[in-house]
């Protein structure tokens, strides 16, 4: 396959991605993201943004995981959290944790607390 035969929109090209990401690979220490934190848009796209910025602040209107970002837009998820690091340092998104599973109470309270409520 040569060069002329590559198909430029599908996201793997090692250029493309140097170009999106503006050679950047890590993101800001104080910056982390993973697969299921949570991604909603703060403000709408503006005319000179850069196609993937905008296309993440279009898609996240409702709270969407940086997986699910990184499967619609077709790029590794190493470059949307490039991505996102950039709109999180403007304030034109919200990353949310993902809410951590509830700590059930242990199951001799609970059965105690049944007991007590049938014999009022």
């Amino acid at each position: 396959m040569n060069s002329t035969d590559r198909d430029w929109d599908d996201g793997t090209d090692p250029e493309r991605l140097y170009v999106i990401t503006r050679g950047r690979s890590g993101l800001p220490e104080q910056t982390t993201f993973d697969l299921v934190t949570l991604i909603v848009s703060r403000a709408e796209p503006a005319p000179t943004m850069q196609p993937e910025h905008a296309a993440i602040l279009r898609i996240c209107g409702a709270p969407l995981s940086v997986a699910e970002i990184s499967a619609y837009l077709g790029l590794p998820v190493s470059v949307v959290t490039v991505l996102l690091a950039d709109l999180l340092d403007e304030h034109l998104i919200e990353a949310r944790a993902c809410v951590p599973q509830a700590i059930l109470p242990d199951r001799a309270l609970l059965e105690a607390v049944m007991h007590g409520l049938q014999k009022l």
